[in-house]
């Protein structure tokens, strides 16, 4: 049996929908105390038992900084980050500005890169420390059109993760990833039932992923169990990324 993560402490940044939302939920479920985090200032309405909600943008080192404060105060110190926070505006290259480049990379990526930094203390004081990081299949394994810079943060992600893994280690902190496939979110819905019904086809297992699969990945990488995984990213997409063609889905 594994071991349980009731009474730690965890955020969840960008758990107010979607993937991060799934992933706070399925914390509170284990009974851990979850603080998550959005950048909207009211705080979602009703909140399971064991979680609390923060305003923040973690594109903000300040609004960092006080995210980690309030689940300190709170929670008494922070055993488990799950940077998380990811937005996916779709925009071709050609058309996209310098302003659509600095909010993707300024959420996905420097935002993953200053709530780790922020949450830093709390992690090394709890001597169970975990950093999880919500990346993508896009960006390091495939490519879509219209996300070039959200694939260029997910990539960048994995790359922070190793080298982080690295300085972290003798701190006792261990640094992974979850890459998520196609995943039934309230986002996903918004692209159509014919977009869906495609994408289910593209994957062996003939199903999108729910919130619920990416959440217990995450708690297998925040438990006991997995003290020795870091650097490394966890692909959980159904198996969509391993057939070479459309073709070899047909052969199933």
């Amino acid at each position: 049996m594994f071991t349980s993560v009731a009474g730690r402490s965890v955020v969840v940044t960008g758990g107010t929908k979607g993937i991060g939302k799934g992933i706070a939920a399925v914390f509170a479920r284990a009974g851990a105390r979850v603080l998550i985090t959005g950048r909207g200032p009211e705080a979602p309405e009703k909140l399971p038992d064991g979680m609390s909600f923060a305003a923040g943008d973690v594109s903000s080192a300040a609004d960092c900084e006080r995210i980690a404060a309030t689940a300190i105060e709170r929670h008494g110190g922070i055993d488990v980050l799950c940077a998380n926070a990811g937005i996916f505006p779709d925009r071709r290259l050609e058309e996209m500005t310098e302003a659509d480049i600095d909010e993707v990379l300024g959420v996905n990526l420097k935002g993953t890169m200053l709530t780790v930094k922020a949450c830093l203390p709390a992690l090394a004081a709890s001597g169970r420390g975990r950093v999880i990081l919500t990346s993508s299949i896009t960006g390091p394994m495939t490519g879509y059109p219209g996300w070039t810079h959200y694939g260029a943060s997910k990539s960048g992600q994995l790359g922070f993760m190793r080298t982080a893994a690295m300085e972290l280690a003798p701190k006792g902190i261990t640094v992974n990833a979850v890459l998520p496939g196609n995943i039934a979110t309230e986002g996903l819905a918004d692209l159509g039932e014919e977009y869906l019904r495609g994408m289910e086809a593209a994957i062996p297992l003939r199903r999108l992923g729910t919130v619920d699969d990416i959440g217990y990945a995450c708690l297998f990488l925040a438990g006991d169990e997995a003290a020795y995984i870091t650097g490394h990213p966890l692909v959980v997409d159904g198996g969509q990324v391993l057939p070479e063609s459309q073709d070899a889905l047909g052969q199933m």
